[in-house]
């Protein structure tokens, strides 16, 4: 798919030179990251050092596009389980070396909104709360699909439509097991758009096929059909209020063979004032049978976004969760030196849908520093088990640079 993609991404470019100039931009992302995970239970912390590097280059002509992308993952320190591995003495770090074609993609953005964008590429949907590209790690995930995209300026409306047969994991070329390089099937994403004097209001259908009998036997397919409201308006001089409002429902989808239905549901609230802000809100992926797999579930979600850093809730347990979740933050614009400074503090209580217990507690800690293009930040994870899971530490320090 992705030599052919290149080969008509060349003889489409190249006619179009004729009449306008063809335009190339490189592109390199480079993040340096150490991360540190001590984990009850198991006696080894685990310690990862890792590069990753994603040399590519975009040729535009008109509304035509063309873009190839590499990605290259490489564990300078590998005292870590990258669960593929087979280091199991060590706490799980995702982050496996990896050698792979990131993106190659051929994109046509006409002058009436349309977008149309075929190959391998990057899907990022609304809060990502369902579709992401786990930007988080290392080796980030892609897709192999086709997406159109519809958002003429004069409209109130929006339409996001893709269909994707491929997802290409955080696992990279050494993914196995349950934890494939990718998964195929027959995915398909649709949003419907309405902006509002107050917000956007989205109505969505996310249907997963996780067509690996490898991956839970294909008990991760399925569809998710919902509403969003999201939007923001002024209080004061230097003073506004954000809002979101989220309500799903979820089901099995194709060759699962759970039969379940559970909701979904999200309220948040942000309050900015100048450099301050603070933000606070409830998640609930609910729960139907208090079997494995028949929550609320979001394999393709980027996860790290979602209830806590320390990792302890990629999959949702069988009882549900609920996430009653805090933030505060800080930001200087141009201080001394620097373009940014960043502080914040979360915290997090997790706690069962389906029957009333209280799983744990986790505070996570984030400081970065931006100069140009380069970034150094810290973050630290504390979760503390109450009644699910360990007690877990985790710290991370990352340099990156992106052209």
């Amino acid at each position: 798919m992705t030599g052919k993609l290149a080969v008509l991404a060349g003889l489409l470019l190249s006619g179009a030179a004729h009449a306008e100039d063809v335009r190339l931009k490189p592109l390199v992302d480079a993040r340096l990251r150490y991360e540190n995970v001590d984990q009850d239970g198991i006696a080894a912390a685990a310690t990862a050092l890792t590069l990753r590097i994603r040399p590519g280059a975009e040729a535009t002509s008109g509304p035509w596009s063309a873009l190839v992308e590499g990605e290259t993952t490489l564990a300078l320190v590998q005292d870590y389980n990258d669960g593929t591995n087979g280091r199991t003495r060590f706490p799980l770090v995702v982050d496996p070396r990896n050698v792979e074609l990131n993106r190659a993609q051929l994109r046509y953005a006409g002058k009436q909104g349309l977008t149309i964008t075929a190959g391998r590429q990057r899907i990022e949907l609304a809060d990502q709360r369902f579709v992401g590209s786990s930007g988080f790690r290392q080796n980030e995930q892609t897709y192999d699909a086709v997406r159109a995209q519809w958002a003429p300026a004069a409209s109130r409306f929006s339409a996001d439509l893709t269909y994707a047969w491929s997802d290409r994991t955080i696992n990279g070329t050494h993914g196995t097991g349950a934890r494939q390089r990718a998964v195929d099937g027959d995915n398909v994403f649709a949003l419907l758009g309405y902006r509002t004097g107050i917000g956007m209001v989205t109505a969505f259908a996310y249907l997963v096929d996780q067509d690996e009998a490898a991956v839970q036997v294909y008990r991760l397919s399925s569809q998710t059909y919902g509403l969003r409201f999201a939007g923001s308006r002024p209080l004061a001089t230097d003073l506004k209020l954000g809002y979101v409002a989220s309500w799903a429902r979820q089901s099995a989808f194709h060759r699962n063979p759970n039969r379940y239905a559970a909701t979904y549901w999200l309220g948040e609230a942000t309050l900015s004032a100048r450099a301050l802000t603070v933000a606070g809100g409830y998640e609930v992926l609910g729960a139907d049978q208090g079997v494995a797999l028949t929550s609320v579930q979001t394999p393709l979600a980027s996860l790290f976004k979602w209830q806590g850093w320390a990792d302890k809730f990629a999959t949702t347990p069988p009882d549900g969760l609920r996430d009653l979740y805090g933030t505060l933050g800080y930001g200087w614009k141009k201080p001394g030196p620097f373009d940014a400074i960043t502080l914040s503090a979360s915290y997090h209580r997790f706690a069962s849908d389906r029957v009333v217990r209280l799983y744990g507690d986790e505070e996570d800690l984030l400081a970065s520093v931006r100069r140009g293009r380069t970034t150094v930040s810290a973050r630290y994870a504390r979760y503390r088990a109450a009644s699910l899971f360990t007690d877990t530490d985790k710290f991370w320090l990352t340099v990156e640079w992106v052209l």
